[in-house]
């Protein structure tokens, strides 16, 4: 294993050792997960906290906070969909991630989440229906939230600082988002970032306050591996979506991302490598000021002639009423 790895299940080890001396107990974050009938992804996070939490759902919550937890590794955690019960344990970081068997109706539901020491959980579940043909899978940073992440002062303020409510939502997304979910009746929405776990409570609330349509947050965990440093961000987002082409083959999906960072380049690939995964790409353009702060280089925004289109569709537009100009006389919608 890494040292950095090493070093940090060492120190998780001694902080939770005083924290449980000190009477804090374990709680269950339990984030959107999402399956069809017969199976469903659950993925959750086991944590420390001082008593028992009494988090209001549209409170205002500084970024920082959602950094400064003790994750509990290697805690058994049972998962009860319906009569059907599995067990799993939490990683090292204290997440669980296990896709499990259950009966589940197309729609929205739920399952339930165990561990010893805390209260039980309620992990909401997105049931693709098989018959589904269409789904949206967007960015989110610089996508649906203005965050120039890219830049490192900026980002770290926005991270640790700021709460959600201080934070912009891109103009005519969310009625964007809307739209394609009204045309194509029970088409999923997944949020793929490369946002930490940490922060997901706090997205959650942003999506939902900016009306835009629930879905899982497909997000990853900051920190060592056991072979590396820091995970890589571009390849989460690739085997994301690599595994949702293998979950649901027959689902076509548009990809909306914008050209500030590496958008283009990884939806090119997915569309080369899996064309009949793909309806289009739709790229939200930045602005030339946007795109220096960015760490982009100005010039022609979501030019699919840059990157190679897979021979798939490409909208660009600044914002989502262009987008939505661009794709409504067009058979993706």
């Amino acid at each position: 294993m890494h040292r950095a790895a090493r070093v940090e299940d060492a120190l998780h080890e001694i902080v939770e050792r005083r924290l449980r001396s000190r009477g804090w107990r374990p709680v269950i974050t339990a984030y959107t997960g999402y399956g069809a009938p017969g199976w469903a992804r659950v993925m959750a996070r086991v944590v420390l906290t001082r008593g028992r939490p009494t988090l209001k759902r549209l409170e205002k919550v500084r970024g920082w906070r959602s950094f400064t937890s003790s994750p509990v590794n290697n805690a058994v955690v049972k998962i009860q969909i319906g009569d059907s019960i599995t067990e799993t344990r939490t990683d090292r970081s204290g997440y669980v991630d296990t896709r499990v068997k259950g009966d589940l109706e197309p729609g929205w539901g739920s399952v339930r989440l165990f561990t010893e020491g805390a209260a039980p959980a309620e992990a909401p579940i997105r049931v693709v229906d098989p018959e589904a043909r269409f789904g949206l899978i967007s960015d989110i940073d610089d996508t649906v939230m203005v965050t120039a992440l890219p830049r490192p002062l900026l980002a770290a303020w926005n991270t640790f600082v700021l709460d959600e409510h201080a934070r912009m939502a891109v103009p005519g997304m969310a009625v964007l988002y809307e739209r394609l979910v009204t045309a194509n009746a029970g088409a999923p929405v997944f949020y793929l970032s490369t946002g930490a776990w940490n922060v997901a409570p706090t997205l959650t609330r942003f999506l939902s306050r900016h009306l835009y349509p629930a879905g899982p947050l497909l997000l990853t965990d900051w920190g060592p591996t056991p072979d590396r440093w820091f995970r890589s961000g571009q390849e989460h987002k690739r085997t994301t979506l690599q595994r949702l082409s293998r979950e649901f083959p027959k689902i076509r999906w548009l990809l909306v991302g914008d050209d500030g960072q590496h958008d283009q380049e990884i939806y090119s690939e997915f569309a080369h490598a899996h064309p009949d995964n793909v309806a289009a790409v739709a790229i939200r353009q930045l602005s030339p000021t946007q795109s220096v702060l960015a760490g982009a280089i100005p010039g022609p925004s979501g030019n699919p002639e840059a990157v190679g289109s897979g021979g798939k569709t490409w909208f660009s537009a600044p914002d989502g009423a262009g987008l939505w100009s661009l794709l409504r006389d067009t058979d993706v919608v």
